[in-house]
């Protein structure tokens, strides 16, 4: 058996993942107190009859502040027991939090009349800090629908349990914040830029004129060149660390043109050897 636990902020999208891993099969539990955490695990590890090759947890800041510092300890110990294990963490920003919140009407769990919604995202972001340095899957879903995140959890953990690296390669633009998520961040604004090629502005880099323009470009080329020689000398030192999923970023300043290309041209180049999910996250 296999566990995943799945953390996060309220809002950034928990309740959604678990909903995903229960059609794919796992067994669920979503507010499970995390000093039960070691007694389920047990549980389900000696049980004769194994129904489930997956199980998920769910654990939030309604936990204990003592039970929440102790998490390191608990997953080190069972991980020690041999259960493999491992962490999803999700997390937005406090703005975009706030709207969702508004949006929906809901109440957050740590919220009431002296703790505004805001000191309450706060409060929460500190008392999971634990968890989320555990997270071997960090997940921003600031920029992320729900139908991205399921699309996103069900490709990233169908080709870890694959026992291949889930490579992630991912474009963005500057301007619109860093991905946080991201393990591996490249700038790519000093290339000659198509927006300011008034015919080009309108296209993207997946679109045969601006694919045209950066390919005339020598300093483009380097760039790929470059690109491509980090990742065939570093993935697989990552990999061989036991890591399970990698994101690897390479920015712009708007997210539409030159960083589309680069991520499109370095998907092309090691779908062959690796799992790759391709993400634009400006053009979604």
């Amino acid at each position: 058996m296999k566990l995943f636990i799945i953390s996060g902020l309220s809002g950034s999208g928990k309740s959604t993942v678990l909903h995903v891993l229960e059609d794919m099969g796992f067994f669920c539990i979503d507010n499970l107190p995390i000093g039960l955490l070691s007694s389920f695990a047990a549980q389900m590890v000696s049980t004769p009859e194994q129904f489930y090759e997956y199980a998920a947890v769910g654990i939030d800041a309604r936990n204990r502040s003592e039970d929440l510092k102790r998490f390191p300890a608990i997953l080190s110990g069972l991980r020690t027991a041999e259960l493999p294990c491992e962490v999803i963490f999700l997390d937005a920003d406090s703005d975009i939090l706030i709207k969702r919140f508004s949006e929906t009407r809901r109440k957050h769990p740590l919220t009431h009349e002296k703790i505004s919604l805001a000191e309450a995202i706060d409060k929460e972001r500190q008392r999971l800090d634990p968890i989320a340095r555990e997270a071997d899957l960090y997940l921003q879903t600031s920029h992320t629908n729900l139908h991205q995140l399921r699309d996103l959890i069900r490709e990233r953990l169908t080709k870890s349990e694959a026992n291949t690296l889930s490579l992630l390669f991912l474009s963005f633009g500057f301007k619109h914040g860093l991905p946080l998520d991201a393990d591996i961040v490249f700038d790519v604004r000093c290339l000659p830029n198509p927006y300011w090629e008034t015919h080009l502005r309108s296209y993207t880099g997946k679109d045969q004129p601006v694919i045209e323009f950066l390919e005339k470009q020598d300093i483009v080329e380097e760039m790929f060149e470059d690109l491509k020689s980090y990742a065939e000398r570093w993935i697989p030192r990552i990999q061989a660390s036991d890591r399970s999923y990698l994101t690897f970023a390479v920015g712009c300043t708007g997210g539409q043109h030159r960083s589309v290309y680069l991520i499109d041209r370095l998907t092309r180049h090691f779908q062959e050897t690796y799992s790759v999910i391709a993400r634009h996250r400006e053009l979604e």
